[in-house]
């Protein structure tokens, strides 16, 4: 038996993520762009390290970028989400 096909996520952003974005290097640009690629397809992709977060943050996701560098997000709808930061582990505060 085959496997649930998935779907496609819509991904919206917000103000706040797209100053975010514009500020960070083209290259860590494009390592988002790639991270973001395979978001898309599956948001549970184990590379992404995709996890709910906690405490105040609470009802809010994230996705690892790099090693540093995270994509913090929630879940609009089922297959749509909002992107609201990206950066370090400072967006968390």
């Amino acid at each position: 038996m085959s496997a649930a096909p998935r779907r496609i996520m819509r991904v919206s952003v917000t103000p706040h993520f797209q100053r975010a974005y514009r500020r960070l290097p083209t290259a860590l640009q494009d390592v988002a762009d790639a991270r973001d690629r395979i978001f898309r397809q599956y948001a549970f992709d184990p590379r992404l390290r995709t996890h709910a977060l906690q405490g105040r943050l609470k009802g809010l996701w994230s996705y690892s970028v790099d090693a540093r560098h995270r994509i913090l997000f929630e879940f609009t709808a089922p297959h749509e989400v909002l992107y609201h930061d990206i950066g370090s582990h400072d967006i968390y505060r």
